[in-house]
C-alpha cells in the first residue's frame, strides 16, 4: 500500500468483506479483516488478516490499531464494543448509534414509525397473550419474529391461530435481550430492495430498485431494474431508502427491503446497514458496485455512479446442493455462456448455503434469466446438461 492511503478494518470473514477486496485494490487502500480463521471466505483473499472474534472486546479493541476506519460484513457485533471502539476514537461506520436499528428489528420499527415511513402494523409481544390479542386484532395468520439475529428464513415464523402462538413461545427460548415482534402478514405482490450509499458529510447516491426473489426465506433471484415498477413507485422506494439513511445517520451501504402490495403501495420490511445480497448484480451491473461505494462512503469520497451500465441485469445465488465439487461446473458454464459472470465465495459446500452467485447483464430480460438459472442450478446440480 502506497504511503498516506488508508486501511479499512472490515469486521467479519465472509463473503461481504471478500468482495470489498477488489475495489480496494482498485483503490489502491489497505483492507483489513477479523475473521475467526483463514479459511473464512475473505480470509482467503485479503492480505491482511487478523483471527479473532466480533464478540470479544480485546480481539475487536487489538484488530482496530491501525485502522483508519472500521466497518462490517455483518450487524452482530455487541453494542457495547461498538460503543468501546467509539469510546477510543475509532472511526466506526455505521455507528453504534446507526446500527442498533440494524440489530433489532423493534428498535427499527419504533424509529421507522415515528419518522413516519410505511411500515405493516406491528407490536412487541411480551408473552402469549399480547401475541394473540395483536393476530385478534389485525387478522390471522401474523408473522412472527425474534428481535435480533436470524436472517435467510431463520427466526421467523407464520402463525395461523392462537394455538400456533403458544406452540412456538412454548417451543422457543429467546436469548438474553431478545424479544418477540409481532407483524401483520403483508399482501404483496413481489419483494424489492431499495438501496443506497451514504457519506459522513451527506452525500448520498441511490440505487435502481431490484426485484428479489426468495426460497424458503433464502433470496435466490435479483433483477435489475425491478420488472413492472412504475417510474414513480421506483422513485418513492429510492425517496424512502435515502429518507431512513439520513434520519438514522447511516453510513455505508443501506439496503431498505420493501414488500410492493397489490394496491401499489411499498411497505418497509427490514434494514440492512452494509453491502446486501440484493446488490451483488452491481459488480457487473452497475457503473459503480455496492462495495466499492460502501469503501468509498466509509471512507468520506466522492460517491460513485450507481447506474445501470446495460438495461437489465440478473443475478442468481448458487446454493449449495448434492455435489461438493462446483469446480467441475466452470468448464461447461463457462464454455456455454462466455458473458455470464461468476463469482464464488471459497465456501465449504452444504445444502442450502450460499456458495456463489452469478450474473449476467444484456438488453432480453427473459434470456438474461433462463441463462443465469441455468448456470446456477448446473453448479448446484439441478441439471446435467
Amino acid at each position: 500500500m502506497a504511503p498516506g492511503f488508508p486501511t479499512v478494518g472490515v469486521i467479519g470473514g465472509g463473503q461481504l468483506a471478500r468482495m470489498m477486496q477488489q475495489p480496494a485494490i482498485a483503490l489502491g487502500i489497505g483492507l483489513r479483516v477479523l475473521a475467526t480463521s483463514m479459511q473464512e471466505s475473505a480470509a482467503q483473499v485479503v492480505r491482511d488478516v487478523r483471527i479473532g472474534r466480533h464478540d470479544v472486546l480485546d480481539d475487536v479493541l487489538a484488530f482496530a490499531e491501525g485502522c483508519d476506519v472500521i466497518t462490517f460484513d455483518h450487524e452482530h457485533v455487541p453494542t457495547e464494543i461498538l460503543r468501546a471502539l467509539e469510546d477510543a476514537g475509532r472511526a466506526v461506520r455505521p455507528g453504534s448509534a446507526a446500527l442498533a436499528h440494524a440489530q433489532d428489528k423493534i428498535v427499527m420499527r419504533e424509529a421507522l414509525t415515528a419518522a413516519g415511513m410505511p411500515c405493516p402494523r406491528w407490536a412487541h409481544a411480551q408473552n402469549v397473550d399480547d401475541a394473540v390479542a395483536f393476530g385478534d386484532a389485525v387478522g390471522w395468520p401474523v408473522i412472527a419474529k425474534t428481535s435480533r439475529g436470524g436472517y435467510d428464513g431463520r427466526g421467523v415464523w407464520v402463525l395461523d391461530d392462537a394455538a400456533g402462538v403458544q406452540d412456538l413461545f412454548a417451543s422457543t427460548q429467546l436469548a438474553d435481550g431478545v424479544r418477540w415482534l409481532m407483524e401483520e402478514r403483508v399482501d404483496f405482490v413481489c419483494e424489492l430492495s431499495a438501496q443506497v450509499a451514504r457519506s459522513p458529510h451527506g452525500q448520498a447516491v441511490a440505487y435502481p430498485v431490484v426485484r428479489t426473489v426468495q426460497t424458503d426465506g433464502i433470496c435466490t433471484e435479483v433483477v435489475a431494474p425491478a420488472p413492472g415498477l412504475g417510474d414513480e413507485q421506483a422513485v418513492e422506494a429510492q425517496s424512502i431508502a435515502l429518507t431512513v439513511a439520513g434520519a438514522l445517520d447511516v453510513v455505508g451501504m443501506l439496503a431498505v427491503e420493501m414488500f410492493q402490495t397489490s394496491d401499489g403501495r411499498v411497505i418497509i420490511n427490514e434494514l440492512a446497514m452494509r453491502p446486501h445480497n440484493s446488490g451483488h448484480w452491481s459488480i457487473d451491473g452497475a457503473v459503480t458496485s455496492q462495495f466499492e461505494n460502501h469503501l468509498r462512503a466509509v471512507l468520506d469520497l466522492p460517491l460513485g455512479n450507481p447506474s445501470l451500465v446495460a438495461p437489465h441485469a440478473v443475478m442468481v445465488n448458487v446454493l449449495g446442493g448434492d455435489k461438493p465439487d462446483m469446480y467441475y461446473g466452470y468448464l461447461h458454464t463457462m464454455a456455454r455462456d462466455p458473458g455470464l459472470h461468476v463469482h464464488m465465495y471459497g465456501k465449504d459446500v452444504r445444502p442450502g448455503r450460499k456458495n456463489g452467485h452469478v450474473t449476467a447483464v444484456g438488453d432480453d430480460l427473459d434470456e438474461l434469466l433462463t441463462r443465469a438459472h441455468h448456470a446456477a442450478d448446473y453448479f448446484t446440480g439441478v441439471i446435467d446438461e
